[in-house]
């Protein structure tokens, strides 16, 4: 250990000598910030202005969104999945799918397998063969298009990324202007001594990757098509 100190010392003494300057104890004082976009860029839209551009921008990669009054939530969700080819349907167990009532009329019209926890392993040999897979989205980012989900027992993260076609159910009034705000409200639950989600993804459009000549190419390491289904809540 001491051995490790003295070469420790003399590399940082040799580094301070070839800059020309004395050793720093304590690290250098923070230039501030030039801006504060970060934290305030698309903060002054309206909720209306903030969807529009959030489903502006998903479109751009190669999200389908839909925009969705509550009586015709269940007919725009139906349409989306005949149009991705349909059955096998697996749906998220989030209480919140139930709440609407997409997951009964799913099990009623594709015979859509809903995510339960204590069915184990069987859940992802479901999301590996379905067409089409159901999440409800806890926010939309404006900055990027993207969408957010929290992980849970019931809300299996197979759901979202096996089926080939991705759907979310996402209410107008989360969407936020950008991830500084979902930061803000993470930390207001650990303040609240909320219980914390285990895994928090951000999922902006279907799977693609540059890594190749900076070419992007799409479907490669998950859903080949993703799609939103904004419930006009406000």
């Amino acid at each position: 250990m001491l051995m490790n100190q003295q070469n420790r010392t003399a590399f940082l003494d040799e580094i301070a000598r070839q800059l020309g300057r004395e050793v720093r104890k304590m690290p250098s004082e923070s230039k501030p910030p030039v801006n504060s976009y970060p934290q305030t860029r698309l903060t002054d839209k309206t909720q209306d202005e903030l969807c529009l551009e959030f489903m502006e921008f998903a479109s751009t990669q190669k999200v389908k969104c839909v925009l969705s009054r509550p009586e015709g939530l269940i007919g725009d969700l139906m349409s989306l999945c005949d149009e991705y080819g349909g059955t096998p349907v697996i749906i998220s167990g989030d209480q919140r799918l139930a709440d609407l009532g997409i997951t009964a009329a799913l099990k009623e019209q594709f015979d859509a397998w809903e995510w339960n926890p204590d069915k184990g392993e069987e859940n992802i040999h479901m999301a590996e063969k379905a067409k089409v897979g159901i999440a409800y989205a806890e926010a939309g980012l404006t900055e990027s298009g993207g969408i957010v989900l929290f992980s849970a027992p019931e809300r299996g993260r197979s759901v979202s990324l096996l089926p080939e076609t991705s759907i979310f159910v996402l209410r107008k009034s989360t969407i936020l202007p950008r991830v500084a705000q979902m930061a803000q409200r993470l930390h207001h639950m650990a303040q609240a001594g909320e219980r914390m989600p285990s895994c928090i993804n951000l999922i902006g459009g279907p799977s693609s990757t540059a890594d190749i000549e900076l070419i992007k190419v799409f479907g490669v390491h998950g859903p080949v098509h993703a799609a939103y289904v904004v419930l006009e809540d406000c």
